[in-house]
């Protein structure tokens, strides 16, 4: 076992968990969103409500995990929660109000698919505009397993995407492979192909401007 791991073992990722328990509240819902980065396709936001007490030992930032180990936690989540959601904001909104802006209405939307009205919302470093109370933490999806749990079941969601839906319908920028992100397969795609309409303008603009300086 390495130092990292070790390190990951020793968080209890239930500390907030439990301090929100112990007011006598039970619907606690984390919430986190992937995709923020990507060059193409909709940001992914995910709301999970866990059972009071229930511990998930693998449960982790889904960037930190397998993608097997991802999928087996997925189903684990799904299984087990009282109640989740995903909510996905397309590409030409995201143009429109910012990334940071569609993350929010991601997440936003992503609680307002719950069937149980959270008591308090545990955040990966954003704040969720809803009369709900919550707590914003950094690196929320390494110490939080409600916010671990939201990011496997958004990244699972969104990359399943990429494999099976976008993939075959815009083939050649490799999207299954690099999930969106601005990889240089995707960069070199991009240059030859052009931008599909789902890729994301306000991010490329950059990119070809950098390109044209080359030249």
């Amino acid at each position: 076992m390495n130092g990292n791991e070790n390190e990951s073992n020793a968080i209890n990722r239930l500390e907030y968990e439990s301090a929100i328990w112990s007011q006598g509240l039970t619907a606690i819902a984390g919430v986190d969103e992937v995709g923020r980065g990507c060059l193409f396709g909709d940001v992914v936001a995910a709301a999970v409500i866990l059972p009071v007490g229930l511990v998930l030992e693998e449960v982790n930032d889904s960037k930190q995990l397998s993608e097997k180990k991802r999928d087996r936690l997925y189903e684990q989540i799904i299984e087990e929660a009282v109640t989740w959601s995903v909510a996905r904001i397309e590409a030409s909104v995201i143009d429109s109000i910012n990334i940071r802006q569609a993350s929010r209405l991601a997440m936003k939307q992503a609680v307002q698919g719950l069937d149980v009205v959270p008591e308090h919302l545990l955040v990966d470093a954003e704040t969720v505009d809803l009369a709900i109370e919550q707590t914003a933490i950094i690196k929320g999806d390494s110490l939080s397993q409600s916010i671990a749990a939201a990011s496997i079941v958004a990244k699972v969601t969104r990359d399943r995407l990429c494999t099976e839906v976008w993939e075959q319908i815009y083939p050649g920028y490799g999207i299954a492979g690099h999930k969106g992100y601005a990889t240089k397969v995707h960069r070199a795609a991009l240059l030859e192909l052009g931008p599909t309409p789902l890729h994301r303008r306000s991010f490329l603009n950059n990119l070809f401007t950098e390109q044209q300086q080359l030249f």
